[in-house]
Parts: structure tokens; sequence; C-alpha cells
């Protein structure tokens, strides 16, 4: 095989793993919706799914011999990991309150805008100006979201304030994960990228845990599966837990081996397979105004990040 072929071939499996990781973490927020309409609720679902993934990584770590200390860390490192993961543990359960309250497509789609929020931390935080495929992207992602919000509640039928009535908490919710990951993109960049991506990802996952398991004990405790079908909400709770841990696991062996880092904003087609798998198996459907809003917003951020890959 030549040096040529072999490299097509590459590129090929890599786009092809990228492809599966978007439809195993669309299909982990679907298993989530699953899990919450049958008794779950969102600080239950992270505490499974991050406790379970932090130590699969864990694992994965001790196996490749990845050395890790804390008091190995600068000064700044050790302020500031902690710190991001807190705020992925708090975008964590933003991000399933949004999806137990939201048609799951809806709110990844909202969440989908982090590249705007991240562009605004980037600014505040460090004076950095966003680029110009940033300042050509946002109007287009802004325009697709508000198609598929249906923000004038014209496809509803319900109009505007009652429509609002009915998605506002879960829109905010998503926009505030949105933020949430935004502001941890920034400052992993600016702070702590000099770290393993493997141990990064192991703290912010036991990090995100900790907080998880902080709310549920303030609402009373873990909460599991109940009503009629209670065998349904453990079979998302399991699911959940098993494509989250292998989407991570995927990302965080495979890729690098890949070398695809350039090339991730294919994962952004998540939304896409989320929306589908959302509507085979739980019944939820957009009108196609909405689906056409989805699109653009998908193709705007897929867009973006190719940009951003090959400069």
């Amino acid at each position: 095989m030549s040096t040529a072929s072999a490299t097509r071939a590459l590129s090929s499996t890599a786009f092809f793993t990228l492809l599966l990781i978007a439809l195993v973490m669309g299909a982990n927020h679907v298993a989530a919706r699953l899990a919450f309409n049958n008794g779950v609720d969102v600080a239950t679902a992270v505490v499974f799914r991050s406790a379970v993934s932090a130590t699969v990584l864990a694992i994965i770590i001790r196996l490749q011999g990845v050395p890790f200390r804390f008091d190995a860390l600068t000064p700044r490192q050790r302020r500031f990991v902690p710190l991001i993961g807190l705020l992925i543990g708090f975008q964590s359960l933003t991000i399933y309150s949004s999806v137990a309250r939201l048609p799951v497509a809806l709110a990844l789609l909202a969440f989908n805008t982090y590249p705007l929020c991240a562009a605004f931390w980037d600014r505040v935080l460090y004076g950095k100006r966003p680029d110009r495929s940033m300042l050509l992207a946002m109007p287009v992602i802004l325009f697709g979201l508000a198609l598929a919000l249906d923000v004038a509640g014209a496809a509803s039928g319900l109009g505007a304030g009652a429509h609002w009535a009915k998605i506002g908490v879960g829109a905010a919710f998503a926009l505030a994960a949105a933020m949430l990951f935004g502001v941890a993109m920034i400052l992993t960049q600016h702070e702590i990228t000099a770290l393993d991506g493997r141990v990064r990802s192991c703290t912010t996952l036991g990090m995100a845990g900790l907080v998880a398991i902080v709310s549920a004990a303030v609402q009373g405790g873990l909460q599991f599966p109940s009503g009629t079908t209670p065998e349904l909400g453990w079979l998302g709770l399991g699911l959940l837990t098993f494509l989250y841990g292998s989407g991570f696991t995927l990302m965080f062996t495979v890729l690098p081996k890949l070398g695809v880092a350039g090339n991730s904003a294919i994962m952004n087609v998540e939304p896409v397979f989320a929306l589908v798998l959302a509507w085979l198996f739980l019944g939820q459907a957009i009108a196609p105004i909405q689906v056409v809003g989805a699109l653009i917003v998908v193709g705007a951020v897929i867009w973006l990040g190719l940009k951003r890959g090959k400069s």
C-alpha cells in the first residue's frame, strides 16, 4: 500500500470514528431522557455517568503509564484544575436539566452555541478579539437557533408567550450549559493546556461527579427509577452511563492515535443524530422549519470548527 493510500485510509477511519462518537454522545442524551421520563433525576444521572467514566479513564491512565501527581502541578494549575472541574460539573447538571425539559435535539442545539460563548469569554477574560470566521458564523448560528427554537411560537401554534412559557426554562438551562462549557474551554486553553488530555478529563469528570453528589444530597439523595415502568428508567440509566463512558474512551484513546484534532468539528453533528434517535425511540418530533434551523446551526458550527482546524 502506498503512503498516499495509507493516508486516505487513515482519514476515512478518523472520519467514521468521529461520526461514531457523535452518534454515541447523541444516543447518551436520548438515553438520559428515557431515564428522566421514568423517575431518575438529573443529579443521579450525572453521578452515574461521571463516576463510571472517571473510573474508566483512571484505569486507562494507569495502564498506559501516564504520570500524574497533583503536587507536581504549578500553583496556577492547582487553582484552575478544580475550578474547571466545578464548571464542568455545573455544566453537566444544566445540560441534563435542559434535556429533561426540551426535545433532546433542541437542547443540544441550544448548547451548540458554546463556540460563541467561548469567543465571548476569551474576549472578556483574555482580551482576544474574535477572528473573522467567528464573526461570520455568529449571525448564522443565532438565526438557525431562532428557527430551531421557534422563537415566535409560529410552528407550535401557541404564540410566542405560551411557547416560551413551555420551553423557556429548558432553553435557559441549555444556554447556561453553553456559557459554562465556553468558559471552561477557554480556561483550559489558557491555563492547563500543558496537562495530558486524559488526566484533564479524568480530574474534570471526578469533580463533576462530586458536584452531582452534593446536588443529590441537597435534594434528599439519589433518585432511582420509579413509576409504572421502572425497568425503562434502569435501561436509560444503564445506557447513558455506558454510552457516555464509551464516547469518552473513544475520544481519549482512539482519536489521539488517529491525529484528528483539527477535524473534531464533525462531532458537532451530534444534534442531528439525537434528532433521529429521539424521533425513533421517544416519539419526539419537531416542525420542518425547526429541522431547517437545526441543520443551519450544525452546518455553521462544523464550518467554524473546520476553518479553525486549518488555521
